[in-house]
């Protein structure tokens, strides 16, 4: 398996494992061997083994409901041979040895799995080793199971070795990629039925997340959100009413030197109820940015403009041949699609406590990526990185917005501020105003038929908002064959696995909606737009030349050229793309005659990007009112390959989640970014999908012993084309803009009539 570049330490530095007195120590060392110890081991710097044969496994992914500590854990215990009822996770901070530590784009299995399972495997080596020369038998003699080592009628446990060895292992790095990582035959754990090691302090209350954090001496505070994300200053401040506040302590004007929160005034309480009170009543003067007269339709207009325009953007794919295949077409199709903003509203609003304690920033707070918001602080709070460090929580929920970390950053000024800890919370119409909400998406797709009808070409252009763009910079992204940055978190999903002549994919920095908000990263982001354009155009061009949408598909998934698919994360290509939609076809009953009113739309994507597929595709059947124009999605029926699944009740439940959060932004969840700010702030009008909506899903996983890859986006990418194109089937009106309201279908119906 291929080693991820931010991975690369562990080909760079050479392993080492020793066991000195009471201390087995397996981790990055440069030359010497390590100092003897006490107490548990570490055979790596992943996971410790102590006295008794416990296995903590040390977890830098950010568990937001996942149970991604549960998945990475069955990795390495798979490949050190222990028992799982020995096993526990801990979540570790932001010390710099963790190396980059982020989760997000469904890459956290597909990242640490060369990683885990080389550690696991050079601790099972190592400790068969020191087993051996115990037992007072070769190592080619034993084995390892189940925690303790084995030879003929004798053995050992990992516990004992540990109290009594004395091992010297080194591995150099070619030694360590050509470690023997167990065959999938001889897996005990990994794809096994096991509970997830999260779950029962979920049950019982025992799990501590972000909100739960307290120390003592901590105020509380909210925050009094400016009119503007950017731009807007703070004129005057006038607290008289609230001093009425039992408990209200101050409102502080920031000053944030990284521009993360300009224009945000921070009232401080006693207690948060008192926090919350006085915010209600501080009342601030300011003067808005720039973004105060930015509207949606605004955004979309300009979005239309940047692909109206022959030149500009970046070119992912510009095959030659383009130009000159639809000026020679028989015959060509033209659609533009749309989406609307999309707010995160995860169950716990954003949070932070901070405070001083031994001369650094504490921040205790729940993160999807504590690496991207630490050099953020450090330019906020004029500190050395190395003086501010990041207790990780559980979080309920994140979907993308924690990507985000910057509420970070008003807890840790404020308390910088006061001198003392402080421990913000926003409200929900807070959280929904501050987030860093999905961008407002327009994209024009184009396809070349000739006299056969046979595909020649296909342009796809989208506009959007960069989240990258905006929150990493633009040197730090990809860039295209001629050097131009782009940011693949607005354009993923675009570039498909469809064969279709020449070729051109165009992505556009929507600057009005860059400069207006910030936009953000949102469960699937730019597939949840992308593959809405994509699969709602195939199934247009399938019935423009009268042929079946399935079969249409599957005739361009025909893994030609590109599309072949490679090692070690693509091997198969579109071949496996095209294995799982007819498999959920003919699950679903595909050509089966419908009643009246009801209809069968299929829709395949492949998960996030090119270099890490999860192929996957939904046949949906849904039925529509005519009367009131309401649409009932009855039944999903999706399969996917994720190739090698290690926790699979895990892989379940993201997909289950993953595809109804597909059903409620197809049909409802969408916002309006107004004059500065989003429309809806809070579940009285931002309406997600409710339970008495929730359809039947029939999930189908495909064996595989290929690569692992992502499972925690795809089933969000899949479902809205899905829907749309059986609406289509359904009532013979085609609806380009999500969400698919009542009153787009009725207006639809009454334009066809």
């Amino acid at each position: 398996m291929t080693e991820p570049e931010n991975q690369s330490a562990l080909s760079r530095r050479m392993f080492l494992i020793g066991l000195a007195g009471t201390a087995v120590t397996f981790g990055f060392a440069p030359e010497k061997a390590a100092a003897h110890q006490s107490g548990p081991f570490e055979p790596t710097i992943w996971y410790s083994i102590d006295h008794d044969g416990i296995v903590t496994v040390n977890i830098t992914r950010a568990e937001m409901g996942q149970h991604i500590g549960t998945a990475i854990a069955r990795i390495l215990a798979d490949e050190l041979e222990v028992g799982w009822s020995n096993v526990r996770i801990s979540a570790v901070d932001t010390d710099p040895k963790w190396g980059v530590m982020s989760t997000g784009g469904s890459k956290s299995v597909w990242l640490d799995f060369p990683v885990y399972s080389r550690a696991g495997a050079a601790g099972r080596i190592a400790l068969i080793e020191a087993g051996a020369k115990l037992l007072g038998v070769s190592a080619p003699q034993c084995v390892a199971h189940q925690g303790a080592v084995f030879a003929a009628n004798k053995s050992i446990s990992y516990g004992e070795i540990v109290r009594r060895g004395e091992p010297t292992r080194k591995f150099m790095p070619d030694e360590l990629a050509k470690l023997p990582i167990k065959p999938a035959s001889e897996r005990r754990l990994i794809g096994k039925k096991t509970g997830a090691l999260d779950i029962p302090a979920k049950i019982n209350g025992t799990a501590r997340y972000g909100i739960d954090a307290a120390v003592a001496g901590m105020v509380y505070a909210r925050p009094k959100i400016p009119p503007t994300r950017y731009g807007s200053v703070v004129r005057a401040v006038d607290d008289s009413a609230a001093k009425r506040i039992k408990g209200y302590l101050t409102s502080l004007v920031l000053e944030d030197p990284s521009n993360t929160v300009p224009g945000w005034v921070v009232v401080c309480a006693m207690s948060y109820p008192a926090a919350i009170r006085a915010a209600d009543l501080v009342k601030v003067d300011w003067s808005a940015g720039d973004a105060g007269q930015v509207s949606e339709q605004g955004i979309l207009d300009y979005g239309a403009r940047q692909i109206a325009a022959p030149h500009g953007g970046a070119l992912l794919v510009d095959d030659p041949g383009v130009d000159s295949a639809f000026r020679t077409a028989a015959s060509t199709l033209e659609r533009t699609y749309t989406t609307s903003s999309v707010l995160h509203a995860q169950l716990e609003p954003v949070n932070a406590l901070a405070f001083e304690k031994d001369g650094r920033l504490e921040i205790h707070t729940g993160s999807q990526a504590q690496s991207a918001i630490l050099p953020v602080l450090a330019r906020a709070l004029d500190l050395p990185q190395e003086r501010i460090i990041m207790r990780t929580y559980p979080m309920g929920g994140a979907f993308g917005r924690r990507l985000n970390t910057d509420y970070a950053v008003p807890a840790a000024l404020a308390a910088k501020a006061l001198g003392k800890p402080v421990k913000l919370v926003l409200t929900r119409p807070d959280d929904m105003r501050f987030d860093s909400f999905r961008s407002p998406s327009i994209q024009t797709l184009r396809l070349a038929f000739d006299q056969q009808g046979k595909v020649t070409a296909m342009e796809h252009h989208a506009s959007a908002g960069w989240p990258t763009g905006v929150y990493v910079a633009p040197a730090n992204m990809p860039k295209t064959a001629d050097g131009t940055p782009y940011d693949p978190f607005a354009i993923d999903g675009a570039d498909h696995w469809y064969s279709v002549g020449a070729q051109r994919v165009r992505a556009l920095s929507n600057d009005l909606a860059n400069t207006a908000f910030r936009p953000g990263y949102l469960r699937a982001v730019a597939p949840g737009w992308t593959n809405w354009a994509v699969e709602s155009f195939m199934d247009e061009a399938a019935r423009m030349v009268g042929a079946d949408a399935v079969a249409f598909r599957i005739g361009l998934l025909d893994s030609a050229g590109r599309n072949a698919g490679s090692t070690p994360n693509a091997v198969g290509g579109a071949k496996r793309q095209a294995a799982v939609l007819k498999r959920a076809a003919e699950k679903a009953g595909w050509g089966t005659t419908m009643p009246m009113g009801t209809g069968l739309g299929v829709a395949t994507t492949f998960g996030q990007a090119r270099s890490m597929p999860t192929w996957i595709a939904c046949v949906a059947r849904v039925r529509v009112d005519r009367s009131s124009g309401a649409v009932s999605v009855e039944k999903l029926t999706i399969v996917v390959d994720a190739g090698t699944l290690i926790h699979p009740d895990g892989a379940l439940a993201q997909v289950e989640g993953g595809a109804l959060w597909g059903v409620s932004m197809a049909l409802h969840e969408g916002t309006e970014f107004q004059k500065g700010q989003v429309k809806d702030t809070n579940f009285h009008s931002y309406t997600p999908l409710r339970i008495g909506d929730v359809p039947e899903l029939d999930i189908e996983f495909i064996e595989s012993t290929e690569a692992p890859v992502g499972l925690g986006e795809p089933g969000t990418t899949v479902v809205a084309p899905a829907v749309g194109n059986a609406i289509f089937a359904a009532t013979g009106i085609r609806l380009r803009h999500l969400p698919m309201r009542p009153a787009a279908v009725l207006g639809a119906l009454a334009s066809k009539k």
